[in-house]
């Protein structure tokens, strides 16, 4: 059996579906810090396997078809911008 991924293993893809599935919304205006720690709470809760995240992305995207692109978009997005903090410039 082999470990599950670790966060910093996910792309920003895999990331944005895992915020997606959390309580955190664009209108909390959330900091990079509170984004960092939604996903990691989000992923811990689902036992570091994301593929629970996806079903519930998939679900969503299909139960609320006219709000999944734009919460899609905010959760890539937000994702990029709070971890490229984490990243040293080069």
């Amino acid at each position: 059996m082999s470990n599950p991924p670790t966060l910093t293993s996910l792309s920003t893809a895999d990331l944005a579906e895992i915020l997606f599935c959390s309580g955190l919304q664009e209108s909390d205006r959330p900091s990079a810090e509170q984004v960092r720690r939604a996903i990691k709470d989000r992923y811990c809760a689902c036992g570091g396997d994301s593929s629970g995240c996806v079903a519930a992305v998939a679900q969503e995207a299909g139960d609320h078809p006219e709000t999944y692109t734009s919460r899609m978009r905010w959760a890539l997005s937000t994702v990029s911008e709070a971890y490229r903090e984490t990243t040293p410039a080069a």
